[in-house]
């Protein structure tokens, strides 16, 4: 027979089993996110994206994986701050785009970090080399630096008596900056003047177009690698409209936002992409296994709604060679 003093002990080590059973349980691993906009600029086009890739390999946030996001509100000089907080709250990976991802290496050369970028990741110092990337990092580009020529090219075809071209150019993305002096070189093998005006505020996106206007440009190029222009596809968009500038864009999502062209991936795939790489480091592969995946499928849409209101009739040979018409 079990005494009541037995009986009463009996329970207390039961009562116990449930909480050491849950403190065996293992940790959820916590991604760091550093963004250089806010939460809501990222959401649509960078982290729903991202989030489906980081499902497609088995993890879920607020299920098996936390997030920890940091914001810069597109104030550059926070990053190495946010990035060194990331670190000090020992998270198992850093996400981050170009910039946001030089800030991260700067703090950290042990936790893994996945980027995304529009640049040459080997010559951004990203990475030592695409196919062996070494050390920490590792990520997803679009390779649009070597694509500023090819638009160019485009807006000629557009616009072939088009003297002057106006090139809009983000002076905080290293990428951005990279890619004109391959434009320069472009341009006066076209024929063609360019107009340089760099903006990081919507202020200076005003004061850039009317810029464009008041020097008579006869189309604007968006150049690559801006996150700050890549959140304002329909401002961006707005702006070419109301000032009567043909303008070719680095990716689809300014267009399916009403910009009249673009020639590019998507960055809704690279961010994709970047939550695949995300979740495999969790389960355990390394980055310097990990080759730089660079997107291949480039698509040149053009939007016909925009082009009639421009007034423009897009010549037979462009239209031929578009893989998407948007009417």
């Amino acid at each position: 027979m079990i005494g009541r003093r037995e009986f009463i002990a009996g329970l207390g080590s039961a009562a116990v089993w449930p909480v050491v059973a849950r403190a065996q349980q293992p940790a959820v691993p916590v991604i760091g996110y550093l963004g250089t906009q806010s939460a809501n600029e990222d959401y649509k086009m960078v982290t729903v994206p991202f989030l489906q890739g980081l499902k497609e390999t088995g993890f879920i946030e607020g299920q098996n994986v936390a997030i920890e996001y940091r914001w810069a509100e597109n104030q550059y000089d926070r990053l190495p701050a946010l990035a060194a907080d990331l670190v000090r709250r020992r998270v198992a990976v850093i996400v981050a785009a170009t910039t946001a991802a030089l800030a991260a290496k700067a703090a950290t050369a042990t936790i893994p970090i996945v980027f995304t970028t529009a640049g040459d990741p080997v010559a951004l110092n990203l990475v030592a080399s695409l196919n062996r990337p070494g050390a920490n990092l590792t990520g997803n580009g679009i390779l649009q630096g070597e694509l500023g020529p090819k638009r160019l090219q485009l807006l000629r075809e557009l616009i072939p008596n088009a003297a002057v071209v106006g090139i809009l150019a983000d002076p905080a993305v290293a990428s951005t900056q990279s890619a004109i002096p391959d434009l320069q070189v472009a341009a006066r093998a076209l024929g063609v003047q360019l107009v340089v005006a760099n903006a990081n505020t919507d202020t200076d996106l005003e004061t850039a177009f009317a810029s464009f206007s008041q020097q008579r440009v006869g189309a604007v190029l968006i150049a690559i690698g801006s996150t700050f222009f890549n959140h304002r596809t329909e401002q961006l968009s707005a702006l070419a409209a109301r000032h009567a500038l043909p303008a070719i864009f680095p990716i689809r999502e300014y267009t399916l936002a009403g910009g009249l062209m673009s020639y590019g991936s998507s960055l809704r795939y690279v961010s994709h992409q970047a939550g695949i790489y995300t979740g495999r480091i969790l389960k355990g592969d390394k980055t310097a296994d990990l080759p730089v995946e660079q997107a291949t499928k480039l698509d040149l849409i053009i939007n016909l709604k925009t082009a009639k209101a421009l007034g423009l009739t897009i010549p037979e040979t462009l239209l031929a060679t578009a893989d998407e018409v948007i009417q």
